[in-house]
């Protein structure tokens, strides 16, 4: 009997073949590295308030949330939460999911359906792809950095209901999208605009209330936005912000949050006492910034041939060209002292394989000047190696659908 599964040995030939096989690296619970490649914007993972947090929450909770939000899974700390982060943003509601994967899936498919029309952003991340996949909607990818052509989508559409999903900040290079000029297309348009404000959140805005606050949308009937909780608040969960007639609709139509466990306790309490700690220090993003200037310094020095870009956001996207020169790097630079991030295809378009450095609130001088020593002298050997194939720029993303 032939065995079905074969063709997983010839898949995984291939993607070493092409240095695009994953491998899983457990890290250890303390680490000789600084960390420019997680998430954790803030600095706040580790913070002993958010860690209290999570602890006092198993105490008082227990482990898990017991069920779904609908039956036992929804606590008075859930509900504490959510108001926390509408306050935090400035929308009138909010409804916490059990990630950021499942806030984009609920959202996205519960506002869409049949006879609907999803404007896909070409570069939108894979959670906001898949639910639009899963809408049943009507599809198209769309630039949304361009809005023009959004209202042109929009303009040739027959359905009258529309829905159009972006990233506020890339989570790649840390572009921000021009949510304002989206917004007036989508309001001329009847259209419903969704951002995904993952990168944002405790990024951008007052505060770090997010980009969608900063633009001056948070509170607008029709703007949706989304976050994760496991990014600048160093916990775990997701979020879907806007009104109080979308929440409800969420609560009743969104299959991810009414077939889904709720979200753990200690993620709530840990998620609380990181926005206390926002509300109560906010010059921890003024510090994340300066932390990103420095870190995008020291690669436009060590590489000027990359132009490495004055970064908008937490990201230094450090663009090298093929898988292995990526990884290649990436792997000098931990064994320097410095985690690097790695991003390749299908996470990025083909030939634009790089480094993502992700900078802290809590970086140190003494974290900085490493990173400077580390990122000279890996930049350097990878542009100096004969047989570089360093392809600087970016290239045109494949077909999403």
């Amino acid at each position: 009997m032939d065995d079905p599964l074969a063709w997983l040995a010839d898949t995984a030939r291939d993607r070493w073949a092409a240095g695009l096989r994953r491998v899983l690296s457990p890290r250890d619970v303390v680490e000789p590295l600084v960390d420019l490649a997680s998430n954790d914007y803030l600095g706040l993972a580790r913070d002993p308030r958010v860690v209290e947090g999570a602890v006092a929450a198993v105490r008082t909770w227990g482990a898990g949330s017991t069920g779904s939000r609908l039956v036992t899974g929804s606590t008075r700390l859930h509900a504490e939460l959510e108001e926390a982060l509408a306050d935090l943003v400035g929308t009138p509601d909010a409804l916490v999911f059990s990630s950021g994967y499942t806030a984009n899936l609920g959202a996205v498919t519960a506002l869409s359906g049949r006879g609907a029309l999803v404007v896909s952003d070409v570069a939108a991340h894979a959670s906001l792809v898949d639910a639009a996949r899963l809408s049943r909607a009507r599809v198209v990818v769309s630039r949304c950095a361009v809005p023009a052509e959004v209202d042109a989508v929009l303009a040739a559409a027959d359905e009258t209901r529309r829905l159009v999903v972006t990233d506020g900040v890339d989570s790649v290079d840390g572009g921000l999208a021009p949510l304002v000029e989206l917004h007036a297309v989508c309001r001329a348009r009847g259209a419903v605009l969704l951002v995904d404000d993952a990168h944002g959140l405790g990024v951008r805005g007052s505060g770090g209330a997010g980009l969608v606050a900063e633009a001056g949308l948070a509170g607008e009937p029709d703007v949706v936005t989304t976050a994760t909780l496991s990014k600048s608040l160093g916990s775990q969960g997701g979020v879907v912000l806007g009104s109080a007639a979308v929440v409800a609709h969420l609560v009743d139509a969104a299959r991810a949050f009414i077939f889904d466990t709720g979200l753990a306790p200690s993620s709530v309490g840990a998620a609380l006492a990181a926005l206390g700690v926002l509300r109560d220090e906010p010059e921890r993003v003024g510090a994340l910034h300066r932390a990103a200037a420095a870190v995008a310094a020291s690669a436009r020095s060590a590489a000027p041939s990359l132009g490495v870009a004055d970064p908008t956001a937490a990201m230094v996207p450090v663009v090298l060209g093929e898988p292995e020169l990526a990884v290649a790097a990436r792997d000098a630079c931990a064994g320097a002292g410095v985690r690097a991030g790695c991003f390749r295809p299908p996470s990025v378009p083909e030939g634009t394989s790089r480094l993502r450095l992700t900078a802290r609130a809590d970086l140190t001088a003494d974290d900085l000047a490493l990173v400077d020593r580390v990122l000279h002298e890996v930049l350097g050997s990878v542009l100096d190696a004969p047989d570089r194939a360093v392809r600087p720029g970016v290239a045109s993303w494949t077909e999403q659908f």
